[in-house]
């Protein structure tokens, strides 16, 4: 049942859930990526597009002894307005038998309790763009499933390691802010300024971003026709 002092967004302004990993890294490539619709290859994006493959089968659907596994999972959160795709879901057979903890599932025995798993290359990062994704997928499969999740999971290619994340209050508060940015800034149509900063050197937008030369606002589709028309000069 809807809680009358929240907000819930109108179908037409759901944005991507996986760009919430963005916001959290940068508002700037969120706003270049989802606003200005920009996009670059490098080799990051190549390797986890790739390490995605394994996840992306939609009808893949298995239990091994007390653990059902669910790729690409559709998801969406009323409350965040965002939907998009969980890489992997998790329900784990439990004695627990509440509502609220656990759910039933069709065609299977017992009780389960979910759990988002998120793929991601690389290693663990030092600050909070994978936790804070994951987080907002297990707070939208909260909403779907009626049950409260205290903790995903984040698998990473390059330590091939499990880590376990904590859905505390403090990365729902985070992801509810970012999510809160991300409608209000598509709402604007603006990109912001780049704050230039070594995180830079990571993202596969920095040759777009320029963020040397972007002393003030300036649009990348604008700044790329400027580009374009002086380069037609010269013919």
């Amino acid at each position: 049942m809807k809680n009358s002092m929240e907000k819930y967004y109108p179908d037409e302004d759901y944005l991507l859930l996986s760009g919430i990993q963005h916001m959290a890294f940068c508002e700037r490539q969120w706003a270049l990526i989802h606003i200005e619709q920009v996009w670059a290859e490098n080799v990051r994006t190549i390797e986890g597009k790739h390490l995605h493959k394994r996840t992306d089968d939609s009808f893949f659907d298995e239990t091994r002894k007390d653990i059902r596994v669910v790729r690409a999972m559709p998801i969406i959160s009323n409350r965040l307005g965002l939907r998009g795709i969980a890489d992997v879901v998790e329900f784990h057979r439990t004695e627990e038998t509440s509502k609220g903890v656990a759910v039933r599932l069709k065609n299977r025995k017992g009780w389960w309790r979910p759990y988002p798993v998120e793929y991601k290359r690389g290693r663990p990062k030092r600050d909070d763009r994978d936790a804070v994704q994951l987080c907002a997928q297990a707070m939208a499969l909260e909403e779907m499933l009626n049950v409260s999740i205290d903790i995903g999971f984040l698998y990473y290619g390059q330590t091939r390691h499990r880590e376990q994340i904590f859905i505390n209050k403090a990365l729902r508060d985070r992801a509810k802010e970012l999510s809160r940015k991300m409608h209000e800034m598509m709402a604007a149509g603006k990109t912001p300024q780049a704050q230039k900063s070594k995180h830079c050197n990571l993202c596969s937008l920095k040759e777009i971003c320029q963020p040397e030369l972007t002393i003030r606002h300036r649009s990348v589709e604008k700044y790329l026709e400027r580009m374009v028309d002086l380069e037609m000069k010269d013919y």
